[in-house]
């Protein structure tokens, strides 16, 4: 049944790894343990301070005399959270930051003013900021998010509906950036073209925002012009609200569009009562919100992938991977998505109607699928993974990359080609090339070596990749090299015989930054000088796992192992750390990550 360092004679399980053949047999069953009735993984995200501010400061706008309960629930879980220095991070686990210390500042003064956490909150924004002017909030949110207007727009927005621009309204308005809503009116297709100042995801918000911008100083220029272009841009923003009611599924962008339109002068709209009753639905028992609904499409085929490497096990069969297998297919996007007008074929990451089809999830669904497809891929399986690869290949920028959401959409950051979605779309396509048609397979041959070449550009000199959508608050630039690494090593490992030996150019440097980022404890974090963690550590062991030609990798693999059967008690606990990103740099962690990777990394060996 063992693959891996076994059949090269290194070392045996027994022996040199005590305690590994436990492990691995105690994760697989609290992995599986997890599964729904269904036969899928919906996880769960943590709760979010951020979620959490911008929810009750939306429901208090909206109605407080509805929501009275809802409002006070959260605003007492917001502190009981606070962290020991006045301020807030995104989950509990998290750092104080300026964004959501000053969202839940805004809140706490909107809700229950005058308290000792709000006082707190105020006195730790002085500290972070220098000074509690206006101009200095600005600068300092506008400065972290450069010209991003995705989330800083956002927050200032509710920093001037909260009173931290000052009392008088129209001087407070002023401070917050117009977004142009009237653009929403042009084609869909022109958007890349018109580089708009938010994220492709981010149209609810252009909308809404700019248009309670609007309401509160509209310009004597295009006052006008955004006053008889609302309807029609009204009708849009209905249009592309998913049937949840929740934008993304996401309370914080779905609170945002609520508070904006609320303070318009719109708390009619249909939008506003498809957003609120999204909003009370999502509340958890604790009064709190996460991030998302859940990522059940993303952690079904993590899981899949995971339990499928090497020989698989009898804990789950033939019966459990075919209906796996069909809710994957049934998640595949059938239409047009009114969101990005994505085309049929992808998948988003959550089954959810607010999720947006992504190339990340997609990638990962269709390994997900070839990992459950026993026998050779039945017509149906085939034309899902034809299709899903198809939509790929139409998405991959000219630079060779691939973005997550919209193809040549460069403006802004997390619109742009990234090493760990291109990655992972390599991975894919090879995975399927030898059983699609013919055409498609040609164009994925071409597709694969224009990646290539993309990954080749895109690598530091220390040998390192840095990922989009996943991150490390304890270095300095917060970006996780050990995540985005690993991810392009493995799809490099996969590939190694169709590529042939000119990867080695770059696989060399990843292993060498890998092996030199390894903590003394013989686990990895997002690089050097943070610590280590079951998530990327796992990620690590799995990436090295398949360079086994080299002999310095022997016992950096063993003592990662190592530290992953200690970390998680022999297989029996998974304490998950804030690992992914989200909208805008929100952080976030995901129960069953850790458990998932701890799973494929010990079915390495």
């Amino acid at each position: 049944m063992r693959t891996g360092l076994y059949d090269h004679g290194v070392f045996s399980p027994s022996t040199e790894i005590p305690g590994l053949e436990a492990a691995l047999r105690n994760a697989r069953t609290a992995l599986l343990r997890e599964r729904v009735a269904a036969g899928y993984w919906e996880g769960e995200l943590s709760s979010s301070a951020l979620s959490t501010a911008t929810a009750v400061f939306a429901l208090h706008h909206a109605s407080p005399e509805a929501h009275a309960g809802l409002i006070e629930r959260g605003a007492l879980w917001l502190l009981t959270h606070q962290n020991g220095d006045g301020g807030w991070g995104d989950t509990v686990d998290s750092v104080s930051n300026l964004s959501t210390t000053l969202l839940v500042w805004a809140t706490l003064r909107s809700v229950q003013p005058g308290g000792p956490g709000e006082a707190r909150a105020r006195d730790w924004v002085e500290r972070e900021v220098g000074d509690l002017g206006p101009y200095f909030i600005v600068q300092a949110v506008e400065n972290r998010y450069g010209k991003d207007r995705t989330f800083a727009v956002p927050i200032l927005m509710m920093c001037a509906l909260g009173g931290l621009l000052g009392e008088d309204e129209d001087r407070a308005w002023a401070w917050v950036r117009q977004l142009p809503l009237e653009l929403a009116a042009f084609p869909r297709a022109w958007f890349g073209a018109l580089r708009l100042p938010v994220v492709s995801y981010a149209l609810p918000a252009l909308i809404a925002i700019g248009w309670v911008r609007h309401r509160k100083r509209p310009s004597p220029v295009l006052g006008r012009l955004r006053e008889w272009v609302w309807p029609r841009i009204s009708r849009i923003l209905e249009s592309i609200q998913p049937s949840g009611g929740g934008f993304l599924d996401a309370a914080p962008l779905t609170a945002f569009v609520t508070m904006a339109l609320a303070n318009a002068g719109e708390k009619g709209h249909p939008v506003v009562v498809r957003a609120i009753r999204f909003l009370e639905k999502g509340v958890r028992p604790d009064g709190s919100w996460a991030i998302d609904s859940n990522l059940a499409v993303w952690v079904s085929t993590l899981a899949a992938k995971a339990l499928q490497k090497g020989a698989g096990g009898s804990d789950f069969g033939r019966g459990d991977r075919r209906l796996l297998r069909v809710w994957i297919e049934e998640q595949q996007l059938k239409k047009v998505h009114p969101f990005t007008m994505a085309r049929p074929g992808a998948w988003a990451w959550t089954h959810f109607s607010g999720g947006v089809p992504d190339a990340d999830d997609t990638p990962g669904a269709l390994l997900a699928l070839r990992a459950l497809t026993e026998g050779g891929a039945g017509p149906e399986t085939l034309q899902a993974a034809e299709n899903g690869s198809e939509w790929l290949l139409d998405l991959q920028n000219e630079d060779g990359g691939i973005p997550t959401f919209c193809r040549g959409w460069g403006a802004l950051p997390f619109d742009r080609s990234s090493p760990d979605i291109t990655a992972h779309g390599l991975r894919a396509w090879d995975a399927w090339k030898d059983e699609v048609r013919g055409p498609v397979r040609a164009r994925m041959d071409r597709a694969m070596e224009f990646a290539l070449r993309y990954l080749q550009e895109t690598q530091e000199a220390s040998g390192a990749w840095v990922p989009l959508w996943f991150g490390n608050q304890e270095v300095p630039d917060e970006a996780n090299r050990t995540y985005g690494t690993a991810m392009v090593l493995i799809s490099l490992n996969q590939i190694a015989s169709w590529a042939g030996t000119h990867l080695g150019s770059m696989r060399a440097p990843a292993v060498a930054w890998l092996l030199a980022n390894q903590n003394p404890d013989g686990g990895w974090g997002g690089g050097a000088g943070s610590s280590s963690s079951i998530e990327e550590t796992a990620l690590a062991v799995e990436a090295l796992s398949g360079d086994r030609s080299r002999n310095d990798v022997e016992l950096p693999l063993r003592r990662g192992a190592e530290f992953l059967i200690g970390a998680t008690n022999g297989g029996t606990e998974f304490p998950a750390r804030p690992i992914g990103f989200y909208f805008a740099k929100l952080w976030y962690s995901e129960r069953l990550y850790p458990m998932i990777w701890t799973v494929s990394a010990l079915q390495s060996f």
